[in-house]
C-alpha cells in the first residue's frame, strides 16, 4: 500500500519542526516509516508520547523529580503533534490534546526553570498561558510567546529556553483558537483585545517586568505577535516575527489541505470558501502604522507555505525601525536552520530589553532593503 498523501505531506513539511521542538529524531524516523493511512497519525503519535509519558510518571513516583520534568514535557510535544492538525477526527484530537496539556502542566513544577499555568479570563471564556522565570531576583525582562496555526504553548519549550538561558522570562499564550482556547474562541484577525488582556496580566504579575515587554510569534503567531505589538504601541520594546503572513488570505492557494482544514475548523468557517474568506481579514495592511517598536522580521526563503515576499512587505512598511533577516536554506518557520536564528534573536531581545551587546544580522546573502531605519 502507498502512503497517504496526507502523511507524506505532513512529513515532508514538518519533519524538522518535530525534531527541534523536542521530538527525538529516532522516534521521528520509526513512527513516520511505520504510517501509510493519516487516519492512524494520531493513534501513532499517541503511543509514542505514551512512551515518553510513562517514563515521566515514574520517575514521579520514585521522586526523580528533575527527569520527571523532561521526560513529561517531551510527552507533551509528542501529544501535541498526534493533534496538531488531525481535524479528521476531532473527538481523537481532543483526547490527544488533552493528554498534552496534562503532561506540561504535571511537568511545569520539575523543570529547569519552573513554570506555572496562568488563566487569562476573556470573553466569556478563558485564555491560558505558562509562565516561566529566570533564576534570580526579579521582576524580569518578558517575552511573549504567540504560537502559530498548528502550533500550541505545549510546543514552545526549546524556543523558551532559549530565553530564560539569557534572564528573559517567557509567557507563552494560547491565544483565540489555539490550544485550550481553540474550543471556545475562533481564530480572528483582530488581536487588539488579546494584547490589552496579556498587558493586564503581565502587570498584575509580580515577577514580570511590565515595562521592558517583547512579543514573538512564530508563522500565524508571528502575524498575531505584530497585531499585538500595533495594539500595544510604544507599551511594547520590541517584536519579532517568524516566518509570518502579512496577508494570511493571499497565501490560501499554496497552503497544504491539511493546513488549510485545520483553518476551517478553528476558524468555525463551513467550507473552503468560507475559510479563505476569513483568512482574508488576517491582514496588517490597517495596523503598520501602529508598528511602532523595533522589529525584527525572521524568515526563510525556501518557505513552501508562505512566500518570502510576505516578509519583506512587512520589514518595509512597518512603522518603526525595522530588520529583516532572510535565511536562504529557511523553511517554514526556519525550523531546519534553527541554530542560524534562534541564538541571535535571542540576543537581539536582549539588547533590547536588558542592554546586551547586538548580534550581526548581515551574516547571511543579502536581500534588498536588508535593514531599514526608522
Amino acid at each position: 500500500m502507498s502512503q497517504d498523501e496526507r502523511v507524506a505531506s505532513a512529513i515532508a513539511h514538518w519533519g524538522p519542526r518535530f525534531t527541534v521542538n523536542g521530538v527525538t529524531e529516532a522516534d521521528f524516523t520509526r513512527v513516520t516509516a511505520g504510517l501509510e493511512r493519516w487516519e492512524d497519525w494520531c493513534a501513532a503519535w499517541s503511543l509514542a508520547g505514551s512512551v515518553h509519558e510513562d517514563l515521566g510518571r515514574q520517575a514521579l513516583a520514585d521522586g526523580r523529580t528533575r527527569s520527571a520534568g523532561g521526560h513529561l514535557a517531551r510527552a507533551a510535544v509528542y501529544h501535541h503533534f498526534a493533534k496538531f492538525v488531525f481535524v479528521v477526527d476531532p473527538d481523537q484530537m481532543r483526547a490527544a490534546h488533552a493528554r498534552a496539556v496534562g503532561c506540561l502542566t504535571d511537568a511545569l513544577p520539575h523543570l529547569d526553570p519552573p513554570g506555572r499555568r496562568v488563566c487569562i479570563p476573556f470573553e466569556g471564556s478563558r485564555l491560558v498561558a505558562v509562565v516561566r522565570t529566570p533564576r534570580g531576583a526579579g521582576p524580569h525582562p518578558v517575552v511573549v510567546l504567540v504560537p502559530g496555526l498548528d502550533s500550541t504553548k505545549e510546543e514552545l519549550g526549546s524556543t523558551e529556553q532559549t530565553f530564560l538561558d539569557r534572564g528573559l522570562a517567557t509567557f507563552t499564550l494560547d491565544g483565540p483558537g489555539q490550544g485550550e482556547a481553540e474550543y471556545d474562541l475562533a481564530i480572528r484577525g483582530d488581536w487588539a483585545p488579546v494584547a490589552e488582556a496579556v498587558w493586564s496580566t503581565v502587570r498584575d504579575e509580580p515577577d514580570l517586568d511590565q515595562a521592558r515587554l517583547a512579543v514573538w510569534g512564530v508563522s500565524l503567531g508571528g502575524y498575531y505577535a505584530a497585531r499585538v505589538a500595533a495594539a500595544l504601541g510604544d507599551r511594547v520594546s520590541a517584536c519579532v516575527t517568524l516566518g509570518g503572513p502579512f496577508c494570511f488570505g493571499e497565501c490560501w492557494d499554496g497552503l497544504p489541505q491539511l493546513t488549510r482544514d485545520t483553518f476551517r475548523l478553528r476558524s468555525g468557517a463551513a467550507s473552503d470558501d468560507e475559510a479563505r474568506a476569513v483568512a482574508l481579514t488576517l491582514d496588517l495592511a490597517d495596523v503598520v502604522d501602529d508598528l511602532v517598536a523595533p522589529l525584527l522580521v525572521v524568515f526563510g526563503r525556501r518557505d513552501r507555505l508562505i512566500p518570502w515576499e510576505q516578509a519583506d512587505r512587512l520589514h518595509l512598511r512597518a512603522a518603526g525601525p525595522a530588520t529583516l533577516l532572510m535565511l536562504e536554506d529557511g523553511n517554514h518557520g526556519c525550523a531546519n536552520v534553527a541554530d542560524q536564528h534562534r541564538p541571535r534573536t535571542a540576543d537581539w531581545l536582549v539588547a533590547r530589553l536588558a542592554g546586551g551587546p547586538e548580534p550581526s544580522l548581515t551574516d547571511v546573502a543579502p536581500t534588498p532593503s536588508m535593514t531599514k531605519a526608522g
